[in-house]
C-alpha cells in the first residue's frame, strides 16, 4: 500500500520532513549570501527551525522515509545558491537534482506506514529485544576499534574510517530521537511521561551520540573535501539507520515485496543523484569529456559540405605520394644502368 493513501501522522511526519529540508537547505544560503542584515541570526534560525522539524518528524513518520529525505536539504541548497547567488549549477548538478527529486519520490509513495513503536512501554519492549542487542553491541564495538585502533593509523589517509563511526553511532541518535519523539507526542497528550526513566536515558544517550557524531564528523572534513565527504556520509548513514529501523521498529515486516524494492531503488536512485551533484559540482562538461564518436560527430556537423566528401576518380591520383617518389627513383636507376651500357 502507499503512502499516499496513508494515516494523517505519516502525512504530518512526511510534512515536517520535507519543511526541515527546506529549512536547512536554506540555512546554507543565508549564510554565504547576506540576505537578511543579521546574516549569522538568521542562519541560526533557519538551522533550528529545520533540526526541530526533523526531530518532530521522528514522532509521525518511519525512520526509514525521514532519513533519506535528508538529501533534499542538498537539493534545496543547490537550486537556491544557483537562484541567489548566482553559482553555476552544471549538467551533472541538474541531472543530481532531477534523480533526487525521482527517487525521493518514490521512497515517499513506497515507504511503510504501519508503525510499531507508539508508547515508551512499546519502545521499552523493542529495546530489551535480542536482535536490537546484538546490532547495537556490534556498533559500539567496532566504533570503538575505528576510534582507538584504525583511527590513529589510517584515520589520516583513508575517509572511511571517521565517517565510519559517525554513521554507525548516528544510526543509534536517530533511534533515540525517535523515542524521545515518542516521549513528547505522549507529554503533549497528557500522560506522564516525565516520571519515565526511560526518557532520560534516551535523552543522555542522545546527547552522547550527537557528540561522538559531531566530533568525528569534524575530523573528516578537516582532513578531506566535503565533496568527497557528504555523499560518502549520506550513504553510510542512511544505510545503518535503515538497518537499524527494520531492526529495532520492523517498519519493513509490513511492506510487500514489491515496495521493498521500490525503497531500496529509490534510496539508491537519491545516492546517485547526490553523487553526481557532489562529485562533479567543478567539473565543466567540455566537449574533450565527450566519447570519441561524440567528438567525431560533432567534428563533421562543424566540417563544410564538401570536405567530408572524398574527392572524385579523375582528381585522385593513381599511386600514392610515396609511390611516385619511389617509381622515379627506379627511372633514374635505370637510366643511369643504360647511360653506363653505351
Amino acid at each position: 500500500m502507499g503512502a499516499a493513501a496513508g494515516p494523517p501522522g505519516f502525512c504530518v511526519g512526511l510534512g515536517l520532513a520535507l519543511s526541515s529540508s527546506a529549512f536547512i537547505g536554506g540555512s546554507f544560503v543565508l549564510k554565504k549570501k547576506g540576505l537578511l542584515r543579521l546574516c549569522r541570526r538568521g542562519r541560526a534560525r533557519a538551522v533550528g527551525v529545520g533540526e526541530a522539524a526533523n526531530f518532530a518528524a521522528y514522532a509521525f513518520a518511519p525512520a526509514t522515509l525521514v532519513t533519506p529525505l535528508g538529501a533534499l536539504s542538498v537539493l534545496v541548497s543547490a537550486v537556491l545558491s544557483s537562484i541567489f547567488l548566482n553559482e553555476q549549477l552544471n549538467v551533472h548538478g541538474k541531472i543530481g537534482c532531477l534523480l533526487s527529486v525521482l527517487g525521493s519520490t518514490v521512497m515517499v509513495i513506497h515507504a511503510p506506514q504501519e508503525e510499531e513503536v507508539s508508547s515508551l512501554e512499546s519502545m521499552a519492549e523493542k529495546l530489551k529485544e535480542p536482535g536490537f542487542i546484538v546490532f547495537a553491541v556490534c556498533v559500539l564495538l567496532s566504533s570503538l576499534l575505528l576510534i582507538f585502533v584504525a583511527g590513529p593509523r589510517h584515520g589520516q589517509h583513508n575517509v572511511l574510517v571517521y565517517v565510519l563511526v559517525c554513521s554507525a553511532i548516528g544510526s543509534l541518535s536517530v533511534s533515540c530521537v525517535k523515542g524521545l519523539g515518542i516521549a513528547l507526542k505522549e507529554l503533549f497528550s497528557g500522560k506522564p511521561v516525565l516520571r519515565e526513566p526511560l526518557g532520560w536515558v534516551l535523552l543522555v544517550c542522545l546527547v552522547i551520540c550527537i557528540s561522538i557524531q559531531i566530533n568525528y564528523l569534524n575530523k573528516a572534513l578537516d582532513i578531506f573535501n566535503a565533496s568527497v565527504v557528504t555523499p560518502i556520509y549520506y550513504v553510510l548513514f542512511t544505510t545503518a539507520v535503515m538497518m537499524c529501523s527494520a531492526i529495532l521498529f520492523k517498519e519493513w515486516q509490513h511492506m510487500v515485496l514489491a515496495n521493498i524494492i521500490s525503497t531500496i531503488s529509490g534510496f539508491l536512485t537519491i545516492v546517485s543523484g547526490i553523487f553526481l551533484l557532489h562529485a562533479f559540482r567543478d567539473v565543466p562538461l567540455s566537449p574533450d569529456l565527450l566519447p570519441l564518436f561524440l567528438q567525431q560527430g560533432r567534428a563533421e556537423l562543424h566540417t563544410p559540405w564538401r570536405s567530408t566528401h572524398t574527392q572524385s576518380c579523375q582528381h585522385q591520383p593513381l599511386l600514392p605520394q610515396q609511390d611516385k617518389s619511389s617509381q622515379s627513383a627506379e627511372e633514374e636507376e635505370e637510366g643511369e644502368s643504360t647511360g653506363g651500357s653505351l
